[in-house]
């Protein structure tokens, strides 16, 4: 009994999210931190946010700090390994370790590839395909998986790696796979690709968390404007992610790998301690953050004044200071 009572508590949590300029992007933020309250509720759980939305990363850290908590695992709610997971969200939890040192702080990976992922983007694409009735065949489809697009060519990769496997796994007749912006192809262009294929059926679906103004603007009003040009053929708009019961799972696997020390990042694609090709030059890259102007300035519908042209377009394609390298330019096709 005494033993049990000396029992360290478990670490409290802090869900690290990306943060949005739309409130409906972190509402559905705010159901996954909901939900992980009620799978451990014995655990404190905060939210922070890298930009634009409140609560910041460094005040849910201490707000857990000033609850009492002694060790913090901090889950980043980001699909893939880029610039945001390697490098901003570190250079904030070195900061809060520096500025309480009496505080265990454990940085954990990325969602990542997971059969869990996989087992939701399947579920998302099924709720899709419902609205293309009885007559409708996999293998008259093609699949469009949208991914947000980084500066990172291994995390681009492996939206390529969720492709091929629900390529595969589902049994579509094509798959083509897009970003919504930083690299190529757009999802403008892939369309384009896709219409020349000649398959009737159209699924596009973004692979993402949340909603957001890249969902709303970068893919679903791209996705209306090519059905509205192209009436004979299907344009369906599948869900994103969101707050599916395996997205959860996935986020709570995550935290397990953090904290039994077994979650580790894929150094060897990193283009940060590898050269890899085309990013030789950011090998050694210092650890730092880049969002200092746009830390908690708040979602459109609370600051209204926050200019909407500024050249960084942050939420829009990420193309800002940490952007090294420019977006390939558009293939006009020669005509014969």
């Amino acid at each position: 009994m005494d033993k049990e009572k000396q029992r360290p508590a478990e670490p409290d949590i802090l869900v690290i999210g990306h943060g949005s300029r739309d409130q409906d992007a972190i509402n559905e933020f705010m159901t996954v931190a909901e939900n992980l309250r009620a799978r451990f509720p014995n655990r404190r759980v905060e939210t922070g946010f890298l930009e634009f939305a409140r609560p910041t990363i460094d005040t849910g850290a201490t707000k857990l700090i000033e609850a009492g908590a002694k060790n913090i695992t901090a889950i980043p709610g980001m699909l893939m390994a880029a610039g945001h997971a390697k490098n901003d969200i570190p250079s904030e939890i070195n900061a809060l370790s520096q500025a309480y040192p009496h505080i265990t702080f454990t940085y954990g990976t990325e969602i990542g590839v997971q059969a869990a992922m996989l087992r939701a983007a399947k579920a998302r694409i099924e709720e899709a395909e419902a609205a293309l009735g009885e007559t409708y065949a996999r293998e008259n489809t093609l699949l469009l998986v949208v991914g947000r697009g980084a500066n990172d060519s291994d995390a681009n990769s492996n939206i390529s790696k969720i492709t091929r496997m629900l390529w595969e796994g589902m049994g579509f007749g094509w798959a083509e796979t897009c970003y919504s912006g930083v690299t190529r192809p757009l999802v403008d262009e892939a369309l384009e690709t896709s219409l020349k294929l000649g398959y009737p059926n159209i699924i596009v679906f973004p692979y993402f968390l949340f909603t957001g103004i890249l969902i709303k603007q970068k893919i679903y009003a791209v996705a209306d404007e090519f059905q509205a040009q192209n009436p004979h053929i299907n344009v369906i708009k599948a869900g994103y992610l969101n707050d599916h019961p395996e997205v959860i799972q996935a986020f709570v696997d995550r935290l397990h790998d953090t904290e039994e020390g077994t979650g580790v990042m894929n150094c060897q694609l990193c283009k940060y301690r590898e050269q890899i090709v085309g990013f030789e030059s950011d090998v050694g890259t210092p650890q730092a953050g880049h969002h200092h102007h746009v830390r908690g300035i708040g979602t459109d519908s609370v600051h209204h004044s926050h200019p909407h042209d500024h050249t960084h377009t942050h939420e829009h394609d990420h193309e800002h200071v940490h952007k090294t390298h420019p977006m390939p330019p558009r293939q006009t096709p020669k005509s014969s």
